[in-house]
């Protein structure tokens, strides 16, 4: 018998297109969260309290447990920082912050208030990706192939701060593919190289090419692009002596020589409410910043290359 227990009550800040999109619908569906307010500076639920900003709702709202930051990047450390000092758990859309030496701050901030913070990575609960893991486990690897390509603006319609410094440009969907990398394959990898495309009035690359490599020489490459108007093309292709498997659709797909696997339906944000109600009961952290650290190596390594000017 499930013994009853009174919900958490959340606020969420930040009502854009991925609030409105996947959070509103998962809290909505998830019986251990209450959300009781929002917090964002022009846009509203209609039926929730609204505040324009978070210190706002925290100073209003002392019965909310937590928080989940919907906002972009740049702006999340002082409000997971506000959040946490006001001793209420906090999920970070992804990316977790602008860099990662922010995000280790605030995990040593979250254990001295006595808080869960959880790094949230949407994609590594596409329902293929834990089938991918387990098959992946005790393969031994060939090659990686990562073709991760959309239309922008589609997906980030009129949307300004992800051109800017710490915006992430085609990372910020990139960074999905190297979360599902992160958490199926066997062996840690790095960066070897990168070319980076840099429309002429942005400050974020439109287009990325990287290539990886593990203590093995394992050859990883992975090809991302938002100038793909052709359809979204999200697919993890991985080559193993033995066999050859494939994630397709952001990890919603899985075959593995060709042949499909039932992984059952489709439910990565009600998936990441799930985890991060079982941190809070576990009174605990999950933080892994390794997807970013790979975005912030390719800042690093990758040649820039100048194309022509992008309006979003």
């Amino acid at each position: 018998m499930r013994r009853e227990t009174t919900p958490i009550a959340i606020g969420i800040v930040g009502i854009g297109k991925i609030a409105r999109d996947q959070h509103l619908p998962a809290l909505a569906a998830e019986p251990g969260f209450k959300l009781a307010a929002c917090a964002s500076p022009h846009s509203r639920v209609e039926g929730l309290t609204h505040y324009t900003t978070l210190e706002a709702m925290l100073a209003v709202e002392p019965a909310l447990q937590a928080v989940s930051l919907c906002t972009p990047p740049q702006v999340r450390f002082a409000q997971a920082r506000a959040a946490l000092a006001a001793g209420k758990h906090v999920m970070l859309e992804k990316p977790p912050g602008a860099s990662v030496s922010e995000v280790a701050i605030l995990a040593e901030l979250a254990q001295q208030h006595g808080c869960s913070l959880f790094a949230s990575w949407h994609s590594r609960h596409a329902p293929g990706v834990e089938a991918a893991r387990a098959w992946l486990a005790n393969q031994s690897i060939v090659s990686v192939n990562v073709q991760w390509k959309e239309d922008v603006r589609r997906w980030h319609p009129n949307q300004a701060w992800i051109w800017e410094p710490g915006g992430l440009g085609v990372f910020d969907p990139g960074i999905n593919a190297l979360s599902i990398l992160t958490r199926v394959l066997p062996q840690a990898f790095f960066l070897k190289s990168a070319d980076l495309w840099v429309p002429a009035n942005q400050q974020t690359p439109i287009a990325a090419s990287l290539a990886f490599t593990d203590v093995h020489g394992t050859s990883i490459q992975a090809e991302f692009d938002w100038r793909h108007d052709a359809g979204e093309l999200w697919q993890i292709d991985v080559t193993t002596r033995d066999g050859a498997l494939r994630l397709a659709q952001g990890g919603k797909h899985l075959t593995i020589d060709g042949v499909e696997v039932d992984v059952g339906p489709e439910r990565e944000y009600p998936s990441l409410y799930a985890r991060f109600l079982e941190l809070i009961a576990a009174g605990e952290s999950d933080v892994d910043v390794r997807p970013l650290q790979h975005v912030a190596d390719a800042m690093l390594l990758g040649r820039r290359h100048l194309v022509e000017p992008f309006e979003p």
